[in-house]
């Protein structure tokens, strides 16, 4: 089963609509146990990183997330899901991610628009499994804030005022920025990718 993650806030209907699209079973996920017996696991995040945390804490999910990525189990973190493995946010302070990636996740500064809405190119650092067959340079969709710092594990990087993370790679751990579920073809594409492995 594919758990797509709900903590009480997220996109988690597209990302079910996407993977059902894509020929995959999904299921909402809100639960600890259903989220340990999950093969896969898709965390769509939007909205406060502190309330996301928040609610993963609530619903006794976090301590069965923490265990299933240290298990190996695949997991595809999408926008404020990616954020969450940061170790910190500027959103929230005093309130501590996944800390899974090095670093603080910051807001956007100096730009003419916030939020980064919209559809903007993303750069590859490193080859990917993820974004395996997605051309360089591919247009995604964007609605964030802030934004993940660039780390050894980034794959891909986006530039918006910041230069800053769009993907990342880290054994099991896989994470974007953008939103696949909405990035057409090439968001597809990076679905697909991760249901395969």
């Amino acid at each position: 089963m594919i758990a797509v993650l709900d903590y009480g806030g997220g996109n988690v209907g597209s990302v079910l609509k996407a993977v059902e699209y894509l020929g995959k079973s999904a299921q909402k996920v809100d639960q600890p146990a259903a989220l340990t017996a999950a093969e896969k696991i898709i965390f769509p995040g939007q909205g406060h990183f502190g309330a996301m945390m928040k609610g993963l804490e609530e619903r006794s999910l976090l301590a069965p997330l923490r265990e299933a990525l240290a298990a190996g189990k695949p997991f595809l973190g999408i926008c404020l899901g990616l954020q969450a493995l940061f170790e910190s946010s500027e959103e929230a302070p005093g309130v501590a991610g996944l800390g899974i990636l090095p670093g603080r996740v910051a807001r956007f500064q100096g730009v003419f628009k916030v939020p980064h809405i919209g559809w903007s190119q993303i750069e590859f650092r490193a080859k990917s499994q993820l974004l395996r067959g997605v051309p360089d340079g591919s247009f995604v969709y964007f609605c964030h804030s802030y934004y993940g710092p660039i780390t050894p594990e980034a794959c891909a990087v986006t530039e918006y005022g910041q230069t800053f993370s769009a993907g990342v790679e880290n054994k099991n751990i896989w994470a974007v920025q953008f939103h696949p579920e909405k990035s057409g073809e090439v968001g597809l594409k990076v679905l697909s990718n991760f249901l395969s492995f």
